[in-house]
C-alpha cells in the first residue's frame, strides 16, 4: 500500500500505525520507502512494496512475464511440441540475434530516443563479415573487428549529427536505414548472397556449441552465489552506514527464486542439446549492460538525461558524451546481432537485416517493459520482449501459419504492451513516483 501522507498518521504493511520518523513519512522518495518496508518487515515488507509499487502504476516487468506465460500456454495448449526440449531449444537460439539487437533500442530508448536504422546496420555488418571473410581470405577475428568498428563508427556518426546540429534521431536514422541498406547491397556486390563455410569457428559458435549438462548446473550455483554474496556484501554495507538493509531471510529467499528461475528451464533444455554458447553470450552481454546501466555513473547519467535533459545538464552531466556513446552502442549492438544472425544461417544475403528485423528489435524492447517516453526501462526487457516475439514467431510456425498472422498478432501485442506503458505512466505520476 501506498505510504503517501494525507494528514493523518501512516499506517505499516502490519497494518498498525507508526510514528512518521519511523517510516519516513511522505517526504521519502518511493525507493527509500520500500527500503525501509523490506528492512522494517522482512519478507511481509518486501511483498507490501511489490503491492504498492503494483497500485501505484509501478508495473516493471510483471505484464511481460504474465505475457509470456499466457502465450506459452496458449501454443503449448495448440500444439504439445511447442515447449519441448528440442523446440525451446531451437527458441533460445532464435532469440539471441533479436535480443542482442534489442539491447541497443533499450538504451536509445532509455534517453527518449529511436533508432529506426538496426536492421540496415546488422545487415551491412553480416555482409562486412561474409565478404572479406569468405571472398577476402581475412582471418575470422580481423573480419568481426571490422564489422563491429564499422557498427561503432556509424553511432558516433549518428550521436554527431544528433548533438551537434540537431537533427532529429527519427529523420537521421531513417536516413541511415535507407544509407546503409545500399552499402550493404554495395558491399555484397554481383553475388547477392554469401554462404559462409560450415566448418568454421564462426558457424560453429552460432550452431553446434552448447554447454555440457554439467557445466550449465555449475554455471547456476555460481550464479546463484554470486548474486547472494552480491546482496550480503550490499546489506553488510548500508547497515554498517547506519542505512535500512534487506534482512537474510529476505535475501535467501531471493536467491533461491533466482535458482528454480534457473534450473527449471537449464534441466528441460539439458533434454535436447543443451544451453546454447550463443545464447549465453546474449545473457552475458544483458547482465553486463544492466550492470552498466544501474551500478555505473554512466548508466545512472542515461537515466537523468532520458528523464529531463535539461536538469541534466544543470547538475554537471556531460549530456552530450552521453547522446554520443548511447548511439554509438546501440548501433554496436546491432552490428553483433546482424553476425550472430547470419552465423545462425550460415550465410548472408541482400535480406539479412531486412524484412521485419527493426519491428522485431523495437518491439523486443517495448514489450519488454522500456518507456518510450524515456527515463525507465533495464536490459532485462531484451531478454523478456525478444522471447515474447520469437515466442510468438516460433508458436505459430509450429502450427503452419502464414507471416500475415504473425505481424498481425505481434502488432497487437505491440499495441497492448505501449497502451499499458501510457496507463502506467499516468499513474505513477499520481501516485508521486513518475
Amino acid at each position: 500500500m501506498s505510504l503517501q501522507g494525507s494528514g493523518t498518521r501512516p499506517q505499516d504493511v502490519t497494518g498498525t500505525t507508526t510514528a512518521p520518523e519511523e517510516n519516513g513519512a511522505a517526504q521519502l522518495p518511493a525507493d527509500l520507502q520500500d527500503e525501509r518496508l523490506i528492512a522494517g518487515h522482512g519478507i511481509s515488507g518486501a511483498v507490501g512494496a511489490f503491492t504498492a509499487r503494483l497500485r501505484s502504476g509501478d508495473l516493471g516487468s510483471v505484464p511481460v512475464v504474465v505475457g509470456l506465460v499466457i502465450i506459452w500456454a496458449v501454443f503449448q495448449i495448440a500444439n504439445s511440441s511447442f515447449l519441448s526440449s528440442r523446440n525451446l531449444v531451437n527458441l533460445t537460439l532464435q532469440t539471441t540475434s533479436v535480443g542482442v539487437i534489442a539491447l541497443g533500442i533499450v538504451l536509445v530508448l532509455l534517453l527518449g530516443e529511436i533508432d529506426l536504422s538496426v536492421g540496415s546496420v546488422s545487415g551491412v555488418a553480416a555482409a562486412v563479415v561474409g565478404v572479406t571473410f569468405v571472398n577476402k581470405g581475412w582471418p575470422i577475428v580481423a573480419s568481426l573487428v571490422a564489422a563491429v568498428a564499422l557498427g561503432v563508427l556509424i553511432g558516433l556518426f549518428y550521436g554527431l549529427l544528433y548533438t551537434r546540429f540537431g537533427v532529429p534521431s527519427f529523420v537521421i536514422t531513417l536516413a541511415g536505414l535507407l544509407g546503409f541498406l545500399g552499402l550493404q547491397l554495395l558491399v555484397l556486390g554481383k553475388d547477392g548472397t554469401i554462404n559462409l563455410p560450415y566448418d568454421s569457428a564462426l558457424v560453429g559458435f552460432a550452431t553446434r556449441s552448447f554447454l555440457s549438462p554439467a557445466m550449465a548446473y555449475a554455471l547456476v550455483a555460481l550464479v546463484v552465489v554470486a548474486y547472494a554474496l552480491s546482496r550480503w556484501q550490499g546489506r553488510t554495507a548500508r547497515a554498517a552506514a547506519g542505512l535500512s538493509a534487506a534482512p537474510n531471510s529476505v535475501i535467501a529467499i531471493k536467491a533461491a527464486g533466482l535458482a528454480i528461475v534457473l534450473l527449471i528451464p537449464i534441466a528441460v533444455l539439458n533434454g535436447d542439446r543443451g544451453v546454447s554458447s550463443m545464447f549465453l553470450l546474449f545473457l552475458a552481454l544483458v547482465v553486463v549492460t544492466d550492470l552498466a546501466v544501474r551500478r555505473t555513473r554512466w548508466g545512472r547519467s542515461v537515466f537523468a538525461v532520458g528523464g529531463n535533459v535539461e536538469a541534466a545538464r544543470r547538475a554537471g552531466i556531460n549530456v552530450r558524451m552521453i547522446y554520443l556513446t548511447v548511439f554509438a552502442a546501440c548501433t554496436t549492438f546491432a552490428a553483433v546481432g546482424g553476425i550472430l544472425a547470419a552465423a545462425r544461417l550460415v550465410a548472408v544475403g541482400q535480406a539479412s537485416g531486412g524484412t521485419d528485423v527493426n519491428l522485431n528489435a523495437i518491439a523486443s524492447a517495448v514489450i519488454g517493459g522500456t518507456s518510450l517516453f524515456g527515463g525507465r526501462g533495464s536490459a532485462y526487457s531484451a531478454l523478456l520482449g525478444a522471447l515474447v516475439i520469437t515466442s510468438i514467431s516460433n508458436g505459430l510456425a509450429l502450427l503452419s501459419l502464414d507471416s500475415n498472422v504473425r505481424y498481425i498478432v505481434t502488432a497487437g501485442v505491440l499495441l497492448i504492451a505501449v497502451t499499458i506503458d501510457s496507463l502506467s505512466r499516468r499513474s505513477r505520476q499520481a501516485h508521486g513516483r513518475a
